[in-house]
């Protein structure tokens, strides 16, 4: 199922994803006004959107499509995105068992990294 233009996602702009190759993904968005924390960069919750929502959707088509859920997110901040800067997330699966998904991401802009997190994902038994 992808998640990465519909509900929650939908409400904060959406994600454009394309598949690069077996188990690599790439994710892109821009960084808008309603994004920005006071400080006038990028919020540390929307940083996670992208990230969540980008290696979720990756796990889910690694998964057979098969429905999968966040287990664990470690995110970390390397530097800040502004207004208008485009993201892109570069989501890797580094390995995939029968009910697990391994995956990595990095979120950049032109200047370099933004963000970088890993993360494991449960693959579900139902499939709706």
């Amino acid at each position: 199922m992808d998640e990465t233009n519909s509900g929650y996602a939908k409400q904060v702009g959406g994600l454009k994803g394309k598949k690069i190759d077996n188990g690599t993904f790439e994710y892109e968005t821009e960084v808008k006004e309603m994004h920005l924390n006071t400080a006038g960069m990028a919020h540390g919750g929307f940083l996670t959107f992208i990230a969540d929502t980008g290696m979720g959707n990756a796990a889910h088509q690694s998964a057979d499509n098969k429905r999968c859920v966040t287990i664990s997110l470690e995110m970390k901040f390397i530097s800040a995105a502004k207004l208008g800067d485009k993201l892109v997330a570069k989501v890797k699966v580094q390995k995939k068992t029968n009910t697990l998904v391994f995956l990595t991401c990095e979120i950049i802009n032109a200047e370099g990294i933004v963000a970088v997190t890993s993360g494991v994902w449960k693959i579900l038994k139902i499939n709706k």
